[in-house]
């Protein structure tokens, strides 16, 4: 038999599904299982969002449509962008996907020729360097570090740019850490961006929810709408995981070659969802305000009652939905641990490695469930901490 391409050896997976299939396998058995493992909102699409989606198979909307996307919801992307985030951009610039990981897949397979350097966040989101890999380019990771509050540091990526740095990958809100860049960090990465030469790819899909401030994207600063591609959607920001809706924000020389891949594989994205988000953009309930509000109070309850765990150190997130715990005061390794969780105490979380090699003191858990849940998920993991409790008062 002929072998696989041989890209398929070097991409990678997901820790979380690893994860979560495993505590499906359990729950099967009839274990108590709770998911911290997915970034998953408990929430779901506002009833206007859902009668929309109604309205429009009613009429008929379930046909092949315009490539990048309805022009409508482009137009109404476009709005939302200026609205949120201050950003003035053309619906011509926007190319609507079925995700945002295929739009992010497709951001990279235009860009990415073998052998150019892609520089991204260690520890971050596990297919930055599986997709680079998978095109024959070279991933350069960057360090978000404790002692560097989880920032990225730009004298260390000045010092990774080589003639083969092509891509500078950005991801604020961050996963899995929940770091909100910093004004003078965005500032420095730009100004290395125009420096060199850089295409910026910014993974913006926790932009909404954040726990203070105003979000500033990277496209904002100067040099930058020229360079970069902004990949969103809706899946975090309005709940909407399953409908697989993203989008890309791209130069107007780049728009051509993002449509020509959406041609060679997925067509269209299904029409009637996309008339659906236009009124999720929109959000004239207050959906996405009321669930990042209940994300807040969940932050604050959760990271308190995880720092009760022995060995535990947390701090506050900026954005997104995730705690970023240090565990290696436990004398354990993320691994183990998370799999005493789960085998025993049946709460599901993801080894920070997962999210690259400077994760390996660390464990990610979601807090995108309700209160009780993340209650009853610390009472669990306090019960079987006396695995680890010696290590830690030794220490």
């Amino acid at each position: 038999m002929r072998p696989l391409a041989s890209r398929m050896a070097v991409m990678t997976g997901e820790g979380a599904l690893s994860v979560y299939a495993r505590a499906k396998e359990l729950e099967r058995e009839g274990r108590s299982i709770i998911h911290l493992e997915l970034g998953e909102p408990d929430f779901h699409p506002s009833t206007a969002v859902n009668d929309a989606l109604k309205r429009a198979l009613d009429e008929g909307k379930d046909r092949y449509c315009a490539v990048a996307g309805v022009p409508a919801l482009r137009e109404a992307v476009a709005t939302y962008l200026h609205r949120t985030r201050k950003l003035k951009v053309l619906a011509d610039n926007i190319v609507i996907a079925p995700g945002c990981k295929i739009a992010l897949f497709l951001a990279m397979m235009a860009l990415i020729d073998p052998g150019d350097e892609v520089l991204y966040p260690d520890p971050g989101f596990p297919g930055y360097p599986s997709i680079t890999l998978g095109l024959g380019g070279i991933p350069v990771p960057f360090e978000l570090s404790e002692h560097n509050h989880l920032q990225p540091d730009p004298d260390e990526i000045t010092v990774k740019i080589t003639p083969r740095t092509k891509i500078l990958i950005t991801n604020s809100p961050g996963n899995p850490t929940g770091t909100v860049y910093t004004d003078e960090v965005q500032r420095r990465l730009a100004e290395l961006a125009v420096k060199h030469d850089l295409l910026v790819l910014s993974d913006e899909i926790y932009a909404r929810v954040i726990y203070g401030g105003e979000y500033v994207s990277l496209m904002n600063y100067p040099g930058m709408p020229e360079r970069t591609l902004i990949i969103d959607g809706f899946s975090k920001s309005f709940a909407m995981t399953g409908w697989r809706l993203g989008y890309t924000v791209a130069p107007a020389r780049i728009v051509p070659a993002l449509q020509m891949l959406a041609v060679n594989s997925y067509t269209c994205v299904a029409e009637f969802t996309q008339y659906a988000a236009i009124e999720a953009l929109q959000d004239r309930e207050g959906a996405t305000p009321r669930m990042v509000g209940e994300f807040a109070k969940r932050r604050e309850q959760f990271i308190r009652d995880l720092n009760r765990v022995p060995g535990f150190r947390c701090s506050p997130p900026e954005g997104a939905f995730y705690a970023w715990v240090n565990i290696a005061e436990t004398g354990m390794s993320a691994e183990e641990l998370c799999r005493i969780m789960l085998e025993e105490a049946g709460v599901a979380a993801i080894p920070g490695a997962a999210f690259g090699a400077a994760g390996v003191d660390f464990i990610r858990f979601s807090f995108a469930s309700s209160t009780a849940t993340l209650q009853e998920a610390v009472e669990r993991i306090l019960r079987v901490s006396t695995s680890w409790q010696g290590t830690v008062a030794a220490r």
